[in-house]
């Protein structure tokens, strides 16, 4: 089994690469993990990753640059698919952030958290969105396989997803009101929280994706 990691120059590739080589381990399958920027290695691979950080404009442009939208395309369609952070947001329509046009394989926005959010004592919470915060699943879902309920898993990010059908969510968070931050459907899983900053728990998630036919 050959699984790729899009490198479209956006996003902690290497800290991805070292998880899911980690993961691999865990999952016990034989396989080979590639960190890549060439389309046809994204598409001859079983399984794609599609990772990013940073600001969501200039991640699509640099997709765009990259030539690597094809392939992005193809996973998308025919092969088990892991986006992770302003990976998974490029999977939507629109974005607010710079007013940018997604990939549009899941209906729905990509929205900027308030500036005025407060928590149940009163006081202001910051945007970005970082740290620790807790997952709970909506959904049953393979990749959840030995990930207890409400389980923490690390954040850094301004904007979130808000998907047109909420069939497609699969955990939720909250900051300090409930928002999506898992969503996938048939081969496609997505997460807005960082895997590779997530310790055990984003490990678990990467092996269960590992394993997963999709």
């Amino acid at each position: 089994m050959k699984v790729a990691i899009v490198d479209y120059g956006m996003g902690n590739l290497h800290s991805v690469l070292k998880s899911a080589q980690a993961a691999q381990k865990l999952a016990d399958i034989p396989s080979e993990i590639i960190l890549t920027d060439r389309p046809e290695e994204v598409f001859a691979a079983d399984k794609v990753i599609f990772p990013g950080q940073g600001a969501m404009p200039d991640c699509m442009a640099a997709l765009q640059k990259s030539g690597l939208g094809e392939a992005v395309s193809d996973g998308l369609k025919n092969k088990p698919f892991f986006g992770i952070c302003v990976g998974a947001q490029l999977l939507f329509d629109h974005s607010e952030e710079g007013d940018t046009a997604g990939l549009g394989w899941f209906g729905g926005d990509v929205k900027r958290f308030r500036n005025d959010l407060h928590d149940a004592n009163g006081d202001r919470l910051k945007v970005p969105h970082m740290g620790w915060n807790t997952v709970h699943q909506t959904q049953v879902h393979p990749l959840f396989a030995d990930i207890a309920q409400d389980t923490r898993f690390y954040f850094v990010h301004s904007y979130y997803f808000a998907p047109e059908q909420s069939d497609i969510v699969l955990g939720t968070s909250e900051y300090p009101e409930q928002f999506a931050c898992i969503v996938g459907k048939d081969n496609v899983f997505a997460t807005q929280f960082h895997t590779e900053k997530s310790h055990d728990a984003g490990l678990l998630l990467m092996r269960n994706f590992l394993r997963w036919n999709g």
